[in-house]
């Protein structure tokens, strides 16, 4: 006995043919709704969207889903819905500019990473950032170690400053590179100048079995290098 399948029902379910038609005029109505509350909420790329305004983002998304494939939902409720999301973020900035500490309860505060080519520990714990992660993102700028860097900032739309030490200043830093950075060692074979692998405080050490470090008391060393950053 061979399936009998009913390709109608299969393709549009419940609905009739016709709908096809509301389905297109509802969405490009909406699309043209989107296109205006995006205009009205500025020109930032989403890159350095703050995630304030990744919520807005997702909650005109989800408001314009619904019209698009359901007839019983009318198309002034997502407009309503709309205008109150657009007036809530536009009430939301006006206050932000208003007031410093409205801000950052909103939008969050800056935060540095690395000060002085080692990491703020603190600061990173509290970012909740992994080691491959934020390495990877700094060799977007062709750091291959701390040394080379002065000062990096995670900015409240996510995205990471970075001021660069001179050439000429330039210091011991511990490596980034997967190859290196992954020769992390305990005991001190030979003496010399090395990086705390957790922290990135630089000290010179003597042979030994194990070397805590000043800074915050790990015990795993990467081999520090000074080299220059290749611009």
């Amino acid at each position: 006995m061979l399936l009998k399948i009913d390709w109608t029902k299969l393709l549009m379910g419940e609905e009739d043919w016709p709908f096809l038609l509301e389905i297109a005029v509802r969405t490009f109505a909406m699309y043209l709704i989107i296109l205006i509350g995006l205009r009205l909420l500025g020109k930032r790329g989403v890159g350095q969207l703050s995630v304030f305004e990744l919520v807005v983002i997702i909650s005109l998304g989800s408001a314009a889903g619904d019209p698009m494939f359901y007839k019983e939902v009318g198309m002034l409720i997502p407009v309503v819905i709309f205008t109150i999301i657009v007036s809530s973020y536009r009430l939301t900035t006006y206050l932000s500019a208003k007031s410093s500490d409205f801000d950052a309860l909103v939008e969050g505060k800056a935060t540095y990473i690395i000060r002085d080519g080692e990491f703020s520990i603190g600061n990173f714990s509290k970012e909740g950032l992994a080691y491959d992660e934020f390495f990877s993102e700094l060799r977007q700028y062709s750091i291959s170690h701390l040394g080379q860097v002065e000062t990096a900032i995670i900015e409240t739309s996510g995205s990471i400053s970075v001021y660069f030490y001179p050439d000429e200043k330039v210091r011991y830093g511990l490596p980034i590179l997967p190859d290196l950075f992954g020769n992390a060692i305990v005991k001190i074979t030979k003496a010399g100048i090395y990086a705390c692998s957790f922290c990135g405080n630089v000290e010179n050490l003597e042979a030994a079995d194990e070397c805590l470090c000043k800074r915050c008391d790990r015990e795993s060393w990467v081999k520090a290098i000074d080299s220059k950053r290749v611009k």
